[in-house]
């Protein structure tokens, strides 16, 4: 026994109704997506084409690279003995980040921007875009940066003739350069203004905020050049930007420098100059400690030099006027032990001068390279240990002073090494100084009493030792010194970087980008995720009803029955075209009834819908033709009243009909009227009264439809839209079966809830969903969407107008 509601839950479900699934279903949006295939292809031809455009007037970009190997840094004795002392904060920091940190530094790109005279950029013009001109320069431009110039914007030149040539500005976003101010660049006041203008090669071009002359190379008349002037410092930060320094790996000290850019050889240039300015940094710090130890050398030689010219020109004249040029025994013994003495005291007193020139330094808080110790003699293996640490680490805090702030960690860190050795320096020296004053004293006290020896000898003979033994101390200071010299030169020329290049700087053969393939694989997903996307959002957007599954899933009632689209003209395809599929299908919907209603031989069916287009009225009269085919009494009435169609269709007046029958005496046997076949008769809806709701509403409909009942087996109902009037509901009560008519495409998504309602709510029973005017194949193998698969190919059931289409045909039949 079937249950009476469609909603029942009992152990025999409904057979139409259908499970509800949440999952996606693919097959569905896979034809969903197949509809739009046309679009979907162009698409993606469309992006293909872009990206092949794009590769193919794109600017190559290559990738310059080169490598530098940085030795690492071995701690010096002072280090080591820090590191003993617990002060494990001295050591230990980062080479290669420093060295990374200094070949990025904003200095370094302002010194070989500054070397390879890169301020003025040329370009030639193209068909599409412009190329930039490095090699080979058609003119050249010579820019006085000294004075306040325009940058950023684009000149434009045009060559008329080997003397001539005419300017003009083809991009006005000017700025203006200030020598006094360079980081600092200011807008114009007012736009610049620079008219055609005709100038000659050689002349100077001179303006309120511009000043430069350009110069005649390879250019041939017409020949047009464009060239941008670009400040020192916004180039500096546009390399330093676009320059890559990386270790080649974790463990080693090798470093890479890499750099894209659209002109090779500018690339190569610039990389090369940058590591040769970087070597060249490093050999001058190296190289300034030698130099400061000259200097101090120069200095000292400066006033021992002429006293040794006098002492040896006192002697000279001693020894001639006096005729004595050779010392007795006795004063060459002690001549020879003075001398000893004096060479040591001149030899300490510069030690003296050398510690207290140190001390004076680290009071200061000089900058410059300290003069090593051993330069004048000092073995004292701690001293120089600290004094070569206190100059390297110096040194290091300047490189890093000059790429990073003082909060950064490495500069903070590296200053408080210096702090620390510097303490310790202080201490040596002072200890140093109290010592070497000692030994001077103590030489001194020797000399003294070796001058009472000496006041023994004759006269002629004291007075010769005490020349001679002055010239002896100067001479012998004089050579010790240039000795100092030469080694500190010597020391000077050997100097070499620590550092090293490995490999200059070279372009690859093929472009990093435009990355072709990648453009033409993104080109043909985009061309193809596009439409895609906007099919979903459209999809989603979507308000009307198109998908069965959806909307068997949306009501709770079973959808019985799908319609296909009638392509004809006829309104009545039943009837005027039996073998077409729209009329197998109202066939199946017959075939369903026995389900519906079993063993009754009298039917009273109604159709009703949300609103008006939704084909009730189409399915209405095609329902009871299929039933008057088959032998049944059928008797279509229509009960819209305030929108009749039903005597359009079958070309009838709609004089008279049900609002008669209900608004006077007039007997509804008198009102109905035949249709052409014999089996079927229509009672119209008739003339549209004022109270349409109040006539239906009446106990006579009642006794009329109990009448209309007992003498034709089938009664059809073509009832107004539910969704639209109130009468509709009670009408459902004189139906064995109802049926709430969607449409494909037309109905909304919302009016499914309608029929949900009268169900819950409405306490309406035997109700049933019929789909109308299906022609959207959503992917379940109805062909045209007629049906649930018949088969309409098979020659045997004689319906061979029609057949099913493949899936690829399917596809393309649009809405």
């Amino acid at each position: 026994m079937y249950p009476n509601t469609p909603n029942s839950s009992n152990s025999g479900q409904n057979p139409f109704m259908v499970q509800k699934e949440d999952e996606i279903d693919l097959k569905v949006l896979l034809f969903n997506y197949l509809q739009y295939w046309v679009v979907i292809l162009a698409c993606m031809f469309i992006g293909v084409v872009a990206a092949f455009l794009f590769n193919r007037y794109a600017t190559n970009i290559f990738k310059v690279e080169s490598s530098i190997l940085v030795e690492d840094e071995e701690p010096s004795l002072g280090m080591d003995l820090f590191e003993s002392s617990g002060l494990g904060m001295l050591g230990g920091k980062s080479n290669i980040e420093n060295e990374i940190g200094i070949l990025k530094s904003f200095s370094l790109a302002e010194e070989a921007v500054t070397e390879l005279n890169l301020n003025v950029q040329y370009y030639e013009e193209g068909l599409i875009s412009t190329t930039q001109i490095y090699d080979k320069l058609p003119v050249l431009v010579s820019v006085d940066w000294k004075q306040i110039q325009l940058v950023g914007g684009r000149f434009r030149l045009e060559v008329l003739n080997e003397d001539s040539f005419e300017l003009s500005i083809i991009n006005d976003e000017f700025r203006i350069f200030n020598p006094k101010d360079p980081y600092y660049k200011i807008e114009p006041e007012e736009d610049v203004v620079l008219d055609k203008a005709v100038y000659s090669f050689g002349e100077l071009i001179q303006g309120e905020n511009f000043s430069f002359t350009i110069n005649l190379i390879g250019a041939l008349p017409e020949d047009i050049v464009l060239f941008n002037l670009v400040d020192t410092p916004s180039l500096a930060l546009i390399y330093r930007e676009e320059l890559a320094v990386a270790p080649i790996n974790k463990q080693a000290s090798i470093l890479s420098l890499s750099l894209e850019t659209p002109v090779r050889k500018l690339g190569e240039d610039y990389i090369n100059k940058l590591m040769e300015m970087y070597l060249d940094r490093e050999l001058e710090e190296k190289n300034r400690a030698s130099e400061n130890t000259v200097k101090f050398i120069n200095e000292q030689l400066s006033g021992i030099s002429d006293s040794l010219r006098f002492s040896e020109n006192k002697l000279q004249k001693y020894r001639t006027e006096n005729k004595v040029f050779n010392l007795s025994e006795e004063g060459s013994v002690i001549f020879e032990r003075l001398q000893d003495l004096e060479t040591e005291k001149g030899q300490t007193e510069i030690s003296l001068k050398y510690y207290k020139t140190l001390r004076n330094y680290l009071a200061n808080d000089q900058t410059g390279d300290m003069v090593a110790p051993s330069v004048v003699g000092v073995t004292d293996p701690l001293l120089n240990s600290l004094v070569q640490a206190y100059s390297e680490l110096q040194a290091e805090q300047v490189r890093l002073s000059a790429n990073f702030t003082e909060q950064t960690p490495a500069v903070r860190e590296n200053a408080t090494r210096i702090q620390n050795i510097k303490k310790q320096l202080q201490e040596n020296v002072n200890s140093a100084l109290a010592n070497t004053e000692n030994l001077i004293a103590d030489l001194n006290s020797q000399i003294r009493i070796l001058d009472i020896d000496v006041n023994s000898l004759p006269e002629t003979e004291r007075n010769l030792i005490g020349i001679q033994r002055q010239f002896t101390i100067n001479e012998n200071i004089y050579i010790y010194l240039l000795e100092k010299k030469a080694e500190a030169e010597i020391t000077k020329a050997a100097n070499m970087p620590k550092n090293s290049i490995l490999d200059f700087a070279k372009s690859g053969q093929l472009p990093v980008a435009p990355k072709r393939n990648l453009n033409l694989l993104i080109g043909l997903i985009l061309g193809m995720i596009l439409p895609i996307g906007f099919i979903t959002i459209k999809d989603f957007l979507n308000t009307k009803i198109e998908d069965p599954k959806e909307l068997e899933n949306q009501i709770k009632v079973p959808l019985i029955g799908m319609i296909g689209r009638n392509i004809s003209e006829d309104a009545i395809p039943v009837m005027n075209n039996p073998r077409s599929t729209v009329t197998e299908s109202f066939r199946s919907l017959r075939a369903d009834m026995s389900y519906l209603s079993p063993h009754r031989d009298n039917l009273t069916i109604l159709f009703t819908s949300s609103i008006s287009g939704e084909g009730k009225t189409f399915v209405s009269i095609n329902v009871a033709s299929v039933y008057a085919l088959m032998g049944k009494k059928t008797l279509l009435i229509g009960l819209d009243l305030r929108k009749p169609k039903i005597a359009e269709d079958f070309d009838l007046t709609n004089d008279k009909g049900m609002s008669t029958c209900l608004s006077s005496d007039i007997s509804w046997r008198d009102v109905v009227k035949a249709t052409g076949h014999k089996d079927m008769d229509v009672i119209l809806s008739g003339p549209i009264p004022p109270n349409p709701a109040e006539l239906l509403l009446q106990d006579k409909f009642g006794e009329i439809i109990k009448e209309i009942k007992a003498e034709y087996d089938v009664v059809i109902f073509d009832c107004p839209p539910v969704g639209l009037v109130s009468e509709t509901k009670e009408l459902f009560g004189f139906a064995d079966i109802s049926f709430y008519v969607f449409r494909q495409g037309y109905s909304m998504k919302g009016n499914t809830q309608i029929l949900n309602n009268l169900v819950e709510k409405g306490g309406v029973s035997k109700i049933y969903g019929i789909l109308n005017d299906v022609h959207i194949d959503k992917g379940y193998g109805y062909g045209y969407g007629y049906g649930y698969g018949y088969g309409y190919g098979n020659n045997s059931y004689g319906y061979h107008e029609e057949v099913q289409l493949p899936w690829w045909k399917r596809a393309l039949r649009r809405k």
